[in-house]
Order: structure tokens, then C-alpha cells, then sequence
């Protein structure tokens, strides 16, 4: 798996440095913010910013429904009004604090900018004028930046981190189980991973016609083939050898050999989703201790072509990812995603306590981009790998696979190959692909 670790080609920095070799300042005409809703139908942010030069840029908080408990936290206004979730709280603290904060001055970095917008929140986590309202202002002022640079938003992003782009593999989610459906598997995700394409287009091809061939043998099994969150299949299964056994015939009905190293399988089992507390564990009826569900995961990555699990333990269960990284972080990447939560401490942590191999990078828990910038830099300084994410509650915001390529950690999952809010992302990075043909495609 050393062939998976990428860094070696960043300098080492302090947390926040982050700056263009050319400064390309930014001066904002105006800012307001637009109620928009998710994929699940519920409310989020979106911040317009309206440049010196007229034009306009914006960004999109998403919202997840499996989430950390040390997360950044969203403002939601309780009430009748979309049962309880709707957020004028959040639109109306942009209005009249954030807006005149951001219009006052000039800004020279995306640092300078987001760290303004902490120090004007205050409080940990972004509780006060919620991380829904400061995550979608912090994305609109990158894409501002970068069209202050000329450049394309991933070239940006490059350009600031120091980083070698790269076109991710995507990781497609496409059976769902978990809080992303309402069947009775306790493994969240379960997602192909075109390793071996040769390209972006290569790798989307590959994925929407496993894709398709597993809507077939779903229907064939169940009579509908309805979708869950993240739009992967949501049948009635309800053990992952099910599920995972549906996985690899659709590969192979798709004209593929399933294998760690062709078209692979990753796991999200979210285990905070199905853990009872004190090292136990409840998985397809079957109460497993820590050694328990270590052996499980054994069993399943000896049977299956399976090359990441993700929250394979709860957040708290430090004890159970000590285990799980001895037994398996030579054979599978193990990434923290509830664990981490984006944070760049609780990586570094997490690094020294030899918990994980990997992190999950979904700017949406940590707040800002520059944070977020950070949190991969974290994880590089610690030899880990990182995986650019989505959120089960999606817009039709493309940030993230900008992100991906231009920090160029070499893995992206968006969900299915299906529904606007996935799809977006992957025509995005086949839309870099094209602009820029010479980028290496693959895992890093």
C-alpha cells in the first residue's frame, strides 16, 4: 500500500501559511446569502459574492446526516418552519455581520479572510454564526481568489497548497445502507473504485456501467431498484456479504475483474451508526466485541476485493482503530472520517496514536478552506492519505472536485454515478480532465 502515500512533494509549513507566490488581492462589491435546498430536501446556504469587476462567484454549504460529534456546527433556526431545519438565522447573520466585515477591505489571502471570519464568530465550531454560513462564504471567496489569479479554481488551489494536481479515483457509492437508507444493513457505503482506469473518462465509464449492471441484478432480486441518499441502490439486504456479493457479480457483469488493484471495493461502515457502547458492536444481528469485528473485517478483506474502510470504529473507540490499524494498515487503507472530522489536531493525534492511515477531508466539518487546507497538509506531515468528500445532503456545488485535483490526493467520493448533486462533481473532473489533458490520473 506504500504506493497509495502521497506528500512527498510538500514543503513543510505552518498551519496557515498559505499563500500565492504572486499576491492577486480581492475586493468584494457585495455579499448576500440565498436560502437553497439539499438533495434531501432540506434548506441550506448559499453566499453570493459580487466582485469589484462585476462578477459574480458563489458557494454552497452541504449538510450530512451521519456526522462527528466534534464537527463544526451548522446554524439551524428550530420551529414548524421545514421542520425545524431552515436556516434565516444563518441567511440573516450574513446579512448583518459577515457582509460588512467582508466589504470593508481588501483582502490579500484566503488565510487572512477565514481567519477574520473565526475571530468574528468567536466560538468553537462556528455555534454562532454556523458553520453552514461560514463554510459557503469561505468557498465563494476561493473561487474569488482564483478569479482574481486568472486561474482556474483547482490550478488555485494548487498554486496555494504547494501541490502537484492530480485527477482523483472516484469512488462511486452505489449501494446504500445505514442512515442513507431505510433498509436494514448496517454498513453505510459500500463503493467501487475504478483503480485501474486510464483516465477520468475511463474511470466514469467504468462506474456508470457497473452502476447499471448492479440496477439490473438489484431489480432482478428485489422487483425495484430504488435509490438511498447518495444514490446508490437501497435493496433489502441485510448483511454486507449480501451486499457485497451484488457488488462484485455487477462488476463482473460489467466486463471487469474485481481486485484491489482493478476495480476495487471501498467500505463506509460508519460504525458510530451501530456501536452500543463499550468496545460492542451490533453488525447483521451478530453483537461482536473489538477482537470480534476486527476478525469480521478480516474475513470480509480476505473474501473480498475490498482496498479502504472507513469508520470502521466509533469516533470514541480509540482502543478498537489502535487494533484495526495493527491488524489491517498494511493490507487496506483505514481512513477517519468521524474520527478526524477534518480537524487538523485531531489528525495529528490521530497520527500519533497510530489510529488510521488515512482522513476523510469534507470542508464542511472543519469550516473553512484554509482549515481544510491545513488538515490535508496534517495528514501529509503524518504519511497519511487523504480522500476528498461529499456529504449525504448534497448541492450541485462542484468545490470539492476542484479540491481533489488541485491538492492532488489522488481519491474522491461523491456518491453514485447518478442524480444532478452527484454527478456534478464527476462531470467537473472530466471537465478538468479535458481542459488540462496532461494531468496524471490515478491514486498517489
Amino acid at each position: 500500500m506504500n504506493d497509495y502515500i502521497s506528500g512527498t512533494h510538500h514543503e513543510a509549513r505552518r498551519p496557515g501559511e498559505y499563500v500565492t507566490r504572486t499576491l492577486h488581492p480581492v475586493t468584494l462589491a457585495a455579499v448576500r446569502a440565498s436560502r437553497i435546498l439539499d438533495s434531501r430536501g432540506h434548506p441550506t446556504v448559499r453566499v453570493h459574492l459580487t466582485l469589484a469587476d462585476g462578477g459574480v462567484v458563489t458557494g454552497d454549504a452541504p449538510a450530512g446526516a451521519s456526522t462527528g460529534a466534534h464537527e463544526a456546527r451548522e446554524l439551524r433556526d428550530g420551529g414548524d418552519a421545514y421542520l425545524g431545519r431552515d436556516v434565516s438565522q444563518a441567511l440573516g447573520l450574513v446579512a448583518t455581520e459577515i457582509a460588512p466585515m467582508l466589504t470593508a477591505r481588501c483582502w490579500t489571502s484566503i488565510t487572512q479572510v477565514d481567519q477574520a471570519l473565526a475571530a468574528l464568530d468567536g466560538t468553537p465550531g462556528y455555534a454562532r454564526l454556523g458553520a453552514n454560513a461560514v463554510v459557503a462564504t469561505s468557498i465563494a471567496l476561493a473561487r474569488a481568489f482564483a478569479a482574481a489569479a486568472g486561474s482556474p479554481l483547482w490550478r488555485w488551489i494548487a498554486d496555494v497548497t504547494d501541490s502537484v494536481p492530480r485527477l482523483p479515483v472516484p469512488h462511486f457509492n452505489v449501494l446504500n445502507g445505514g442512515a442513507h437508507a431505510s433498509n436494514d444493513l448496517d454498513f453505510q457505503e459500500f463503493m467501487i473504485a475504478p483503480v485501474a482506469a486510464r483516465s477520468m473518462a475511463d474511470a466514469v465509464r467504468i462506474g456508470s456501467e457497473v452502476y447499471h449492471h448492479l440496477a439490473a441484478l438489484v431489480r432482478e432480486r428485489s422487483g425495484s431498484a430504488g435509490l438511498g441518499d447518495e444514490g446508490g441502490f437501497a435493496p433489502a439486504l441485510s448483511s454486507p456479504e449480501e451486499a457485497l456479493d451484488l457488488v462484485v457479480a455487477a462488476i463482473r457483469a460489467a466486463g471487469y475483474e474485481p481486485g484491489a488493484d482493478r476495480v476495487a471495493i471501498a467500505l463506509d461502515p460508519a460504525a458510530n451508526e451501530f456501536a452500543l457502547g463499550g468496545g460492542r458492536y451490533r453488525v447483521a444481528d451478530r453483537i461482536l466485541d473489538r477482537d470480534g469485528l476486527i476478525g469480521y473485517y478480516r474475513d470480509l478483506v480476505e473474501a473480498y476485493p475490498i482496498r479502504s474502510v472507513e469508520d470502521g470504529f466509533a469516533e470514541d473507540d480509540h482502543g478498537g482503530w489502535a487494533a484495526m490499524q495493527t491488524a489491517l494498515g498494511e493490507r487496506i487503507q483505514i481512513v477517519g472520517d468521524d474520527l478526524y472530522v477534518t480537524d487538523p489536531a485531531r489528525i495529528r493525534d490521530g497520527a500519533y496514536d497510530g489510529l488510521s492511515n488515512a482522513a476523510l477531508i469534507k470542508p464542511n466539518q472543519i469550516g473553512t478552506v484554509s482549515q481544510t487546507f491545513d488538515a490535508i497538509r496534517a495528514a501529509r506531515a503524518a504519511g497519511m492519505r487523504c480522500m476528498v468528500s461529499h456529504r449525504s445532503g448534497e448541492t450541485v456545488d462542484t468545490f470539492i472536485a476542484d479540491l481533489a485535483v488541485g491538492t492532488g490526493v489522488g481519491q474522491i467520493k461523491s456518491g453514485a454515478p447518478a442524480r444532478g448533486e452527484r454527478v456534478v462533481k464527476y462531470d467537473r473532473l472530466n471537465e478538468i480532465a479535458e481542459e488540462a489533458p496532461g494531468l496524471a490520473y490515478g491514486l498517489v
